[in-house]
């Protein structure tokens, strides 16, 4: 206040308790990919990080869900070859005894997945997170694309994870390369958030023919730098995002369309050729002219499979939904078709589900309690089942790079069973709970502490900071946070001339804050012992 100058009564107030350490938040995903559009009213988002928190708003800003397409090709391989003297069998002729083994159901166009991984986030837990779009559904897939993506995030500070579903859709160098400049911006840039990966071909055993050991090749390409920044989690899993509602023969490649129409006439009209061929034309006129009707019902039906619907109009769209439903009803090989394209859509890498699983655990036990032990939801099976044996290379290897099975349990449903980061060897950073709890306690300290910058460097300021900084600490610890008994075996506070600080150090304007702490571990093995003992009765 002023220098009192004029006689009167003069009220001043003085703080009793010193500033108070808000947690910063722990679960702030920040998803990169290519969705349908990207628009704010008039005004592109596109490269642009921007923070939504339902589906609704993903919708609003970023557009629905893509078109995919499949071929349909038959597997010479597995086709019978045509005897000596006979014809090849048309396409026709060999669908008449259809099975998935004969055929190859491959998605023509890109894989575009980021919306649907986004439902499968929001169903596991998610709330508030970050969105930054690459590109729409007609740009291809461009490793440049997602660098950029990643290095758009310096400017913002509260993100804590960085997850791109789409890298596994990229070459594997080129997938490998983005994923280490994610780390490198996670540990070094940053130092506030980490990296959630996906194991490149990670729906396959780690025995396949073509793609060999997927784990171990994702090892040596990921390198040895930032890995106590990241996490990965294998296998994929196989998920129920995309219902049987959302698919229909537009889901069909055009250039595969005829091949669908012979599969189906093989299955539908066919059969009634023969039916009307062993029928006696005189005696079985009745009988002939109601096949001839139910032909004529299906070969109409089926001339209803095309591209050309204009789905924006209300009687086209009809039209289309009653020929597809009526397809659906009366053709258990389409609907054989159908199963397969919906399988290879809900094949999912695990990384956004288990952005979703950080939320849900960080919003209901808090960011010390590590990610496992918890149940995804609308995921069906792993793609790879993991027993017991084959975890243990998984998460206690030599190198050291961890990586989190999922699992699936009797009676349980499919877990998380691991909550290592990569760098497993590193007693300090094993645990994901740790490396994020110890990043939240960090960054809450740190922007409490900007408001005594530029204050006097004196025993005065050294004891407020102090004490709002065991103050913070002992709410944390009450929380479970840290460990121990009471709370000076959880964690201390340092600072001062002769204990943190030099005389110049005094000189130079910088004080110095040391702090310790016991983080709280999982318990990852928990061992019984069973001994018997003499009868005393």
């Amino acid at each position: 206040m002023g220098q009192m100058k004029t006689p009167g009564v003069y009220i001043v107030e003085k703080s009793a308790f010193p500033n108070s350490v808000v947690q910063v938040p722990t679960a702030v995903p920040v998803f990169i990919g290519h969705t349908e559009k990207a628009v704010n009213g008039g005004k592109t988002l596109l490269k642009k990080p921007w923070k939504i928190t339902s589906m609704a708003e993903y919708i609003n800003f970023f557009g629905g869900a893509p078109d995919p397409l499949f071929t349909i090709t038959e597997n010479k391989a597995e086709a019978a070859p045509a005897k000596e003297g006979e014809e090849a069998k048309p396409a026709a002729e060999a669908a008449k005894k259809f099975s998935m083994e004969d055929y190859a159901i491959v998605q023509s166009n890109n894989k575009y997945n980021l919306y649907f991984n986004m439902l499968l986030f929001y169903q596991n837990g998610g709330g508030p997170c970050y969105v930054t779009s690459v590109g729409d559904y007609k740009t291809d897939y461009e490793p440049a694309k997602f660098l950029k993506g990643i290095d758009l995030l310096v400017k913002e500070q509260e993100p804590t994870m960085v997850v791109i579903p789409e890298l596994i859709h990229l070459k594997f160098d080129d997938c490998i390369k983005v994923q280490q400049h994610s780390l490198m911006h996670c540990a070094q840039v940053m130092q506030s958030r980490i990296s959630i990966l996906d194991v490149y071909n990670g729906d396959k055993d780690r025995q396949d023919p073509d793609a060999g050991d997927v784990v171990n090749n994702f090892r040596e390409a990921i390198g040895i730098n930032n890995l106590d920044f990241a996490a990965a989690y294998y296998p994929w899993v196989n998920t129920s995002i995309v219902d049987d509602s959302s698919l229909s023969f537009l889901n069909i490649d055009p250039s595969s369309l005829e091949t669908l129409k012979a599969i189906l006439i093989a299955e539908m009209v066919t059969p009634i050729d023969n039916q009307i061929a062993g029928l006696d034309k005189d005696k079985d006129k009745d009988n002939i002219t109601k096949l001839e009707i139910l032909k004529k019902q299906y070969t109409d039906l089926l001339d209803t499979i095309k591209v050309d619907y204009d789905l924006s109009d209300a009687e086209s769209l009809s039209i289309f939904k009653n020929a597809n439903k009526s397809i659906i009803k009366v053709s258990p090989i389409f609907n054989m078709i159908l199963k397969e394209i919906k399988t290879l859509i809900n094949l999912m890498a695990p990384a956004v589900a288990m952005a979703g699983i950080y939320t849900l655990v960080d919003n209901s036990r808090g960011v010390w309690k590590a990610p496992a032990n918890v149940s995804l939801n609308s995921v069906v099976s792993p793609a790879i089942n993991i027993t017991h044996y084959d975890q243990e290379d998984l998460n206690v290897p030599l190198s050291g790079k961890s990586i989190n099975a999922i699992r699936s349990f009797i009676g349980e449903g499919v877990l998380v069973w691991g909550a290592r980061t990569l760098d497993g060897n590193s007693l300090d950073w094993r645990y994901m709970s740790v490396r994020r709890t110890m990043i939240m306690l960090e960054q809450s300290i740190k922007i409490a502490s900007k408001a005594y910058v530029f204050e006097p460097n004196v025993a005065n300021t050294w004891i407020t900071i102090k004490s709002m900084i065991r103050n913070f600490l002992t709410g944390i610890w009450k929380q479970g946070g840290l460990a121990g008994a009471v709370p000076d075996d959880a964690f201390s506070v340092h600072i001062g001339l002769g204990e943190t600080m030099t005389a110049e150090d005094i000189l130079e304007g910088i004080m110095r804050i040391t702090i310790l702490v016991a983080i709280s571990r999982p318990a990852e093995f928990i061992e019984i012992t069973f001994q018997q003992q003499m009868q005393k009765s």
